[in-house]
């Protein structure tokens, strides 16, 4: 805040001094300021509207520049709007009536196109820049004198634009304006980043500061989610974020911030660990710390208590089989029912193709087919764990383009060609449950005699195929749309660590024949 303050005055002296001694302000720039009728440098801009104009309607504040008439008066303002004019981006404009002499002139950064009250005139500079000219109208003291001198009226002041353009002012020539303008400029957006800043950091502080030392753990946590965590991740994480909460209030419903030490902190990870397996115990771990750390930062907690944690759990369950070798999917896929319209086993061969995620493939439409360069593209998904609706991708990364078999694209082709091309082709109702899909493949894995995997596996079958075929492990990655290709090699480690032995296996043989 005190950063932001100094800014804005000394935004406000180095203004106001600049356009008194401009050419001490110069450095290598040595053009002649000359002094001009403001009716040379600029033309008034009129378009009126009628009542019904949808644009946007603005106003022109003192302190925040052009900006939205509803978030300057905290609500929408209901009026006739007949009259009112046209104001672009870039173009100048300032309220033609005033208590004193201090007329404000603003230029529209705030929308390609707005409207603004008819006691509002609107110019733009002739071949000159015209945030140059509202700076010398803003801040030189001559214009100052000069408005008090031109101005009209006996209790409110009025300004026309005919006036105004009977003034002086001093300019140098274009290239100095825009240098100027672009300093100016530099400033004011540096200004409004550390407003910006101000303004969450006073959102945080209100939040938080009502958190003491001696208040609950568990009511911290609370807080520390809807500050840091509400609005910057998905749902899905959010979710998760309230749960371990769940199990805080649960495990440690009465302990005090003050009284989090490695002991009791080390206590609540036990008995946690009892009932979810280590890697869950790992979770939840993460989850705690985040928050942990903050408080320690912020002086709630005297220790970080996470240091050293010892992550147990309780015995893993058989993990299932989580994918197939070649042959049992091309038994797997010789068992689907792929005759007449869009299926469930039209879906299970999809993802089997492309290793796809299921709310994935579930958000595909028509659209989304290039049939004619053979791609499949993604950039959406569909929200089977709630009320369904596309969704966005689960990362960035996740938005690509999967190259599809020319047998894929001839049976696509014929299958979406009469559906809706912005609807998903598998969703026939809004809710979709995966259990129902796991159901069908399952009955299909039995009947053709295999291990029983669900949809997600048959993604972990696509890129372990692809993985022994030889695929790098970065095109693996981008095809399956991993943030990076460490989570490839994670999720996959059993496969390559394989690949890498058969490898040794080559290299020895290779290097025995050369004896």
């Amino acid at each position: 805040m005190i950063i932001h303050n100094v800014l804005l005055c000394r935004e406000s002296k180095l203004k106001n001094v600049f356009f008194r001694e401009p050419r001490k302000y110069l450095g290598s720039l040595t053009f002649t300021w000359e002094q001009r009728k403001l009716g040379e440098l600029i033309s008034e801009y009129k378009e009126t509207v009628d009542s019904s104009c949808t644009l946007p309607v603005l106003t022109s504040s003192k302190t925040e520049g052009v900006i939205l008439q509803e978030e300057h008066f905290g609500r929408k303002q209901q009026h006739d709007i007949t009259g009112y004019n046209v104001l672009p981006r870039s173009y100048c404009t300032y309220r033609n009536r005033s208590d004193g002499v201090d007329f404000t002139f603003n230029v529209n950064e705030c929308c390609d196109m707005g409207i603004i009250s008819k006691f509002y005139p609107i110019f733009c500079g002739n071949n000159n820049d015209t945030y140059f000219l509202s700076l010398v109208l803003n801040n030189s003291d001559e214009v100052v004198h000069e408005i008090a001198y031109t101005c009209t009226g006996t209790g409110q002041k009025v300004l026309s634009f005919l006036d105004l353009q009977k003034m002086s002012i001093r300019v140098p020539r274009q290239e100095e304006q825009k240098k100027t303008s672009a300093f100016f400029k530099q400033l004011d957006n540096l200004i409004t980043l550390h407003q910006r800043e101000c303004k969450y950091i006073k959102l945080e502080a209100n939040v938080l500061s009502r958190i003491k030392e001696t208040d609950l753990f568990c009511d911290y946590y609370d807080q520390w989610i809807k500050v840091y965590k509400e609005g910057a991740v998905r749902k899905v994480t959010m979710d998760k974020y309230r749960m371990t909460y769940s199990w805080l209030k649960r495990l440690a419903p009465s302990l005090r911030l003050c009284d989090v030490t490695r002991v009791t902190y080390q206590q609540i990870l036990n008995n946690y660990a009892v009932c979810h397996e280590r890697q869950t115990t790992m979770d939840f771990h993460h989850q705690l710390k985040g928050a942990i750390i903050d408080a320690v930062d912020d002086g709630l907690i005297a220790k970080d208590p996470t240091r050293k944690a010892i992550i147990k759990g309780k015995t893993p369950a058989a993990k299932k089989i989580k994918y197939l070798n070649q042959y049992e999917l091309h038994t797997l896929l010789s068992e689907l029912d792929l005759r007449g319209d869009i299926n469930w086993d039209w879906l299970i061969l999809l993802t089997a193709k492309t290793g796809m995620r299921f709310s994935e493939v579930l958000a595909l439409t028509p659209n989304d087919f290039d049939f004619a360069h053979q791609m499949l593209l993604i950039n959406k998904t569909w929200d089977y764990k709630g009320n369904g609706g596309f969704l966005p991708t689960k990362n960035r990364s996740s938005v690509r383009k999967i190259q599809i078999d020319w047998q894929t694209v001839i049976q696509f082709s014929e299958l979406v060609k009469k559906l809706p091309p912005d609807k998903p082709i598998f969703v026939q109702k809004e809710r979709v449950y995966n259990s129902t899909v796991n159901d069908i493949l399952a009955r299909h894995c039995q009947k053709a005699n295999i291990p029983i995997i669900s949809v997600h596996g048959l993604r972990h079958t696509h890129a372990s195929l692809l993985l022994f075929a030889g695929v790098s492990i970065a095109s693996v990655a981008r095809r399956l749309g991993h943030s990076s290709m460490t989570t490839t090699q994670k999720t996959y480690l059993h496969i390559i660590q394989e690949l890498e032995n058969q490898d040794v296996d080559l290299v020895m043989r290779s290097l025995s024949g050369l004896s």
